[in-house]
């Protein structure tokens, strides 16, 4: 069986719920099993026991999330030339833009030689004052529809060996 690793970072439940949802339907798919962790958790080890990524973090600072910034820092060299041509894919939640942070990690995964087989979505979630970005975050239901759709194709692409 083929196996999915989703890897993320959330601190006010944005990102977390996106990661729920790909999770969601990517383990409802036959002949995948997908598993969840969280950035701080995630070793060099657990990515070479999966044959495909899911790379979800929330936009900071115009940046990836330091937590997931510490993860890439971490499993970068342990794993550079071992995980080639693997497929990923990723998720940005952000206050407003988000493209930062999208080209942070599109540059990292290229770096690993990942093979990227879908478009990363950003998920706006227009926080832009203090409050309200320090507050817990609700996803809505289109923007998780997006999650998804991503959870489930790269959960259905490895196990019938598309990528």
């Amino acid at each position: 069986m083929k196996k999915l690793l989703i890897v993320y970072y959330s601190y006010t439940g944005g990102t977390k719920q996106m990661v729920e949802a790909a999770a969601e339907a990517g383990q409802a798919e036959q002949g995948a099993d997908v598993r969840v962790m969280r950035a701080e958790d995630c070793h060099p080890d657990d990515m070479l026991a999966a044959d495909g990524y899911i790379f979800a973090t929330p936009e900071n600072l115009a940046a990836i999330a330091g937590v997931m910034k510490a993860f890439f820092d971490r499993c970068y060299y342990p794993l550079l030339g071992k995980i080639e041509g693997h497929p990923y894919a990723a998720m940005i939640c952000a206050g407003s833009d988000g493209e930062n942070a999208k080209a942070q990690l599109e540059r990292i995964a290229t770096g690993w030689r990942l093979k990227k087989v879908m478009d990363t979505p950003i998920i706006c979630t227009h926080a832009q004052t203090e409050e309200a970005i320090l507050a817990p975050k609700t996803i809505g239901e289109e923007d998780l529809a997006l999650c998804r759709e991503l959870g489930a194709t790269l959960s259905v692409g490895l196990a019938m060996g598309v990528f």
